[in-house]
């Protein structure tokens, strides 16, 4: 019990400033929610703009497999070898996105036609087909190049039922003649993408295995930082 008026009112003083100083605490607290929940808006339209803008600018190829049997797999390679072959002589001279998109479509035949020469060199009745379309794939690493995940157009193979998993690699600018799990991209396929891309989005294809969330968290807490 308190015993005299100064006490009360040493004790109402204190506790006026205790809920100033917890009022105080749950405005920051309420702002910076506010800013982190802003700046994670910004960063992720950031994020989707660079997606967007390097999907602007390449054709993936993904030759897609009957099944994960074995003889299913093996038969992909061989399907990709022969297409990859093919597609090699035929954008040889191209320098745009829309030159290959052009010579693409006017040679669905001739790509559809490659790919079952090999089914059928094999023994395979499997019915093939090539499409040029655009699909949502998954964040994918192309060597030390990691493309984000979005819509792409594509030029996709697909082997019979096409369940199986699938080879993929970009085939303007063309980066299809090296391994896409273990090799470094050379250098001179660095400068075409850099040649095709602007400066922010070609940055972004070495930053994306930071993953998503994470790489958006990092951009809102060092701009809060700054």
């Amino acid at each position: 019990m308190l015993k005299s008026a100064k006490e009360r009112l040493l004790y109402t003083v204190g506790e006026y400033y205790r809920q100033v100083i917890l009022g105080c605490c749950l405005i920051t607290v309420l702002g910076v929610w506010i800013v982190f929940g802003l700046m994670s808006r910004m960063v992720k339209a950031q994020t989707v703009g660079l997606q967007e803008g390097i999907a602007g600018e390449v054709i993936r190829f993904h030759v897609i497999a009957n099944s994960n049997s074995d003889e299913d797999q093996e038969l992909k390679m061989m399907v990709k070898e022969n297409v990859v072959g093919y597609m090699n002589d035929l954008l040889r001279e191209v320098t745009t996105v829309e030159e290959t998109r052009e010579l693409i479509l006017k040679n669905l035949d001739g790509i559809r036609d490659k790919a079952g020469q090999v089914i059928e060199e094999q023994g395979y009745g499997y019915e093939v087909t090539a499409q040029l379309e655009k699909c949502y794939f998954p964040m994918k690493s192309y060597g030390d190049i990691t493309f984000p995940a979005g819509e792409y157009e594509a030029l996709r193979v697909c082997i019979g039922e096409a369940v199986g998993r699938n080879w993929w690699c970009v085939i303007f600018p063309n980066l299809c003649f090296i391994d896409s799990i273990h090799a470094v991209v050379p250098q001179e396929q660095k400068e075409e993408l850099k040649n095709v891309l602007t400066e922010d989005e070609y940055d972004s294809l070495f930053s994306w295995k930071d993953s998503g969330d994470v790489r958006i968290t990092m951009k809102v807490f060092e701009f809060l930082k700054q």
